[in-house]
């Protein structure tokens, strides 16, 4: 289903929005829960980025959140009220799957975080491509503080931080700013709180100013060489770019650097 500037899904969970230069931006939109990866906001999630993988008018998709918090993480009073193996499981896996279709996503997801994001909800930072975070931001995986190794948040968390950094967040549960989440490698930028749109917009700006085959084929082409072994990563980078080349983009952008005037790209 194409994404039009008019889509809205379903208020109460996500709220989705296009502007002129094809960002979409699904901002999580129960505040009172702390915008907590309950099932249905897992399923508007899950549904929202299977639309935008279809829409090749899309060029970058932003995930923000609505009131104090970015994403509390998983529904304890929803786990707590499903007390069986099974329906773990699936929660589990379905949590996975949306974590998975951010990464597999053609276009570069971005974090727009404010408040705090712990376990699951600091699973979904990491998982995404880049991530903007307000000053007064914070990012825990907490679950060791109810007696819960915060495992599936491990996977994404361990991709993007140290190993003994991620040991630490998960053994101790305790908050990390957004300063040391920069540092650590979690966040890319951090924004003064009433500047975090403007960073965001600077962001989604100069990706979308940038040929959108090079950078669909950038974000596919990393994700996977990050799992190969040292030989067949460089093949497959050099197989990838031998491809690239023969786009028309490649050559319109080599004739404007010679040229020295800014390039027309052939697909926006």
């Amino acid at each position: 289903m194409p994404i039009t500037p008019e889509s809205l899904s379903t208020p109460s969970t996500i709220l989705q929005r296009l502007d002129h230069q094809g960002v979409v931006t699904l901002t999580m939109n129960t505040p009172e829960r702390f915008n907590a990866l309950s099932e249905a906001m897992l399923e508007a999630l899950h549904d929202a980025l299977a639309d935008i993988a279809d829409d090749s008018s899309v060029r970058c998709v932003v995930i923000a959140a609505e009131g104090k918090a970015f994403c509390a993480g998983h529904d304890l009073k929803q786990m707590r009220a499903n007390p069986d193996k099974a329906y773990y499981q699936a929660l589990f896996t379905r949590c996975s799957e949306v974590m998975q279709a951010i990464v597999h996503l053609p276009v570069p997801v971005i974090a727009k975080v404010q408040g705090i994001a712990t376990a699951a909800g600091c699973q979904l930072v990491a998982s995404c491509d880049l991530a903007v975070a307000a000053r007064s931001a914070r990012f825990a995986v907490s679950g060791i503080d109810v007696g819960l190794f915060c495992s599936t948040p491990a996977v994404a968390l361990s991709r993007n931080v140290a190993r003994k950094r991620a040991m630490e967040m998960l053994l101790t549960g305790e908050f990390v700013s957004a300063e040391l989440a920069a540092e650590w490698g979690l966040v890319n930028r951090v924004a003064e709180d009433d500047a975090l749109d403007e960073a965001i917009q600077e962001l989604t700006a100069s990706i979308c100013a940038k040929s959108a085959v090079a950078v669909r084929t950038g974000k596919a082409m990393f994700a996977r060489q990050l799992s190969m072994p040292l030989d067949e990563a460089y093949a497959f980078a050099g197989e990838t770019m031998a491809c690239n080349m023969l786009a028309e983009d490649v050559s319109e952008g080599i004739d404007a650097f010679i040229a020295k005037r800014p390039p027309h790209w052939r697909h926006r």
